[in-house]
């Protein structure tokens, strides 16, 4: 059986060999946008008229210098190759400044959305603490119960008779146990006794 003995492997794919011409997207864009922008300012335009100008004032004035003849053809297409590469470039730009407007535009929704999100979850929580305020005592409506109780206290106070003074006068020990007794006779026999001071 004959080996293979090129040193390639036959599980992995063959290298492409050819010349390719890798170019970097990103670089090559931000050129076209700074030719872009160039081509869109007015020192362009004002070196462009004063090379127009010098242009037509040589071939017109130097007879022997006319590169470029009345129709000036080669003027035509120089322009002409401007406008062919000028148009690309300008809407290269155009599609990349879409692109970061579409990601500005997308994150500008999101921190919104975000936004409103936080919004609400605040203003729910705004109701709960009103609610819970709602059920707590404030300072006026405590201070309105203790003014209550102190009139209900000033007034049970002066219905009430003073407990430190006695309300009957008292007799002493021998005249109170005799009017007793004699109390006591009335009930029984319905006439008063005599006592027998009197």
């Amino acid at each position: 059986m004959p080996e293979f003995r090129s040193g390639r492997r036959l599980d992995q794919p063959r290298s492409n060999r050819r010349f390719t011409l890798n170019i970097d997207p990103e670089a090559f864009g931000r050129i076209s946008e700074s030719l872009a922008r160039f081509l869109g300012t007015g020192t362009f335009l004002f070196w462009q008229t004063l090379l127009v100008i010098i242009w037509i004032t040589l071939n017109i004035v130097a007879v022997k210098l006319a590169w470029d003849p009345y129709p000036f053809i080669l003027l035509n297409l120089a322009f002409s190759t401007q406008a062919a590469y000028a148009a690309p470039l300008i809407l290269l730009a155009q599609n990349r400044q879409d692109d970061r407007d579409r990601i500005s535009l997308e994150e500008d929704r999101h921190r919104a959305s975000s936004t409103k999100a936080d919004t609400e979850y605040l203003a729910r929580e705004l109701a709960a603490l009103r609610i819970a305020i709602g059920e707590i005592a404030t300072r006026d409506y405590l201070r309105g119960e203790l003014d209550r109780l102190r009139a209900d206290l000033d007034d049970g106070s002066a219905t009430k008779p003073k407990r430190d003074k006695p309300s009957v006068k008292a007799k002493p020990p021998a005249k109170a146990a005799l009017a007793a007794k004699s109390s006591m006779d009335e009930n029984v026999t319905g006439a008063p006794r005599q006592r027998p001071d009197e």
